[in-house]
């Protein structure tokens, strides 16, 4: 065999091995793929189903407000009672309350006969209790039981009988709401009523002392004082008996929705900022709603109701609400700008190194020498940062009603806690930051806990 023949046959054999070569990694390749198939599937699917929880969460997060709001308002005498106290000190309310009482002792007194009935040794006193009577008699008989009124719904006396006649009521919202209950405080046309016959004896009592004794000759008067009043609480009678029935168990159930999106999420630090954020927007929801009801509601009262003392018992029954409204919204931004800030994003991650770089330098700074303690709390400084966080989610979840600015406050102070675990984290190396942003030594320059 000529020289030529063997160089041709060696490079054949070469080109065959590369061609064999190019075919066995492409094989590897599509087996490869072959075996991605099935679990990009897989991976749509939890992603689907994640989607679909956390979107049902944010959807029943009004739901759980409003059932929550419900069951405790309803079902608890005690708490509806210290919701409706404030109102016994409002100025619409006592306005309002004091024109009624007006109104209704007027309604039942014949002045001129009462006048011709008064002894001729009681006039004077008469004369000086509502004045010289310079206009009509009737007017300023009028404009004296209104200040007599007043004043009686403006001292502790009607604070202390309004609780006690809002206590009563309490059945009737009861019923007005589930259908239940009654008491001599009712549900009337479609209206939650107080009867103010109680505060109408104190008037008369308290005008027979101002002088007018006559007062004591008006027989007793029954009227009404409407807390709430609408053409559909008889319709939504069986949606607020659900909401009551629902009230602790829809909000738990929204709370595991989330949480099990969240886990069944492919990507769960994003998929725990997308349902913060769209909780957070349910609550914002709510919180536009009761908005616009309240001026539906208002525009809808009839005209003898006092729109001002209206709006008071509205914004009063709804506070709470309105105050969880403003926590979930609230919390659900802490909890998505904490699941953030410890991701691996860009500004992340030099936002978490000017935490740690900044506070290892003011640590060498200070010249503290932590020793054993730092080496320590070196170690454990995952279980303690969860420790912080765990105790201020204990604190929220046994505070009782926390307001927003409850919640913005135990979090900064898990985030002071925090402060202070990374202050103690020293494993004897310097804390410091590049023109970057970067830690380049120590603690700060591990990734976070």
């Amino acid at each position: 065999m000529s020289t030529g023949d063997v160089s041709g046959g060696a490079s054949g054999a070469g080109e065959g091995g590369a061609h064999g070569q190019e075919i066995a990694e492409l094989r590897a390749r599509v087996a490869e793929l072959e075996r991605r198939g099935p679990r990009r599937e897989h991976h749509r699917v939890r992603s689907t189903f994640a989607v679909v929880l956390v979107l049902l969460a944010a959807l029943l997060t009004p739901l759980s407000a409003v059932a929550a709001w419900s069951s405790d308002l309803i079902g608890n005498t005690d708490r509806y009672v210290s919701t409706m106290k404030p109102l016994a000190s409002d100025p619409d309310v006592q306005d309002a309350v004091a024109k009624r009482v007006t109104d209704a002792v007027m309604q039942h007194v014949d002045v001129q006969s009462l006048l011709e009935s008064v002894a001729p040794a009681d006039r004077p006193a008469l004369t000086k209790a509502i004045g010289p009577l310079s206009g009509p008699i009737t007017s300023g008989l009028t404009d004296f039981v209104h200040t007599v009124a007043l004043r009686f719904v403006s001292s502790d006396a009607f604070a202390t009988l309004w609780t006690e006649l809002n206590r009563r009521a309490h059945a009737a919202v009861d019923k007005a709401l589930t259908g239940s209950g009654g008491g001599a405080v009712k549900l009337t046309d479609d209206a939650v009523v107080i009867d103010l016959a109680p505060v109408i004896d104190q008037v008369k009592q308290s005008l027979v002392d101002q002088g007018l004794a006559i007062a004591a000759k008006i027989p007793q008067i029954h009227t009404n004082f409407t807390v709430l009043t609408s053409d559909s609480i008889g319709k939504a009678k069986k949606i607020y008996r659900l909401l009551q029935l629902v009230g602790f168990w829809l909000p738990v159930l929204t709370l595991l929705l989330a949480a099990g999106g969240v886990l069944l999420a492919v990507r769960r630090r994003r998929a725990l900022v997308t349902a913060a954020l769209l909780v957070a927007g349910g609550a914002a929801v709510l919180g536009l709603a009761l908005w616009i009801f309240r001026a539906i509601y208002l525009d809808g009262l009839p005209a003898a109701v006092s729109q001002p003392a209206a709006g008071s018992v509205f914004d009063t029954l709804v506070r709470y609400l309105r105050t969880s409204v403003r926590l979930i919204i609230t919390l659900g931004i802490i909890v998505a700008l904490a699941a953030w800030l410890t991701g691996g994003g860009r500004a992340a991650k030099r936002v978490h190194a000017a935490w740690t770089g900044g506070i290892g330098a003011v640590r060498t700074a200070t010249g503290v020498e932590l020793g054993a303690v730092g080496a320590w709390v070196h170690r454990v400084k995952t279980w303690l940062n969860w420790t912080v966080v765990a105790v201020a989610a204990v604190v929220l979840l046994v505070w009782n009603y926390p307001t927003a600015v409850v919640t913005v406050w135990i979090a900064v102070l898990a985030l002071l806690a925090l402060a202070v675990v990374e202050f103690l984290d020293d494993d004897g190396t310097p804390h410091l930051i590049d023109a970057g942003g970067e830690p380049t030594a120590g603690p700060a320059a591990k990734s976070p806990a």
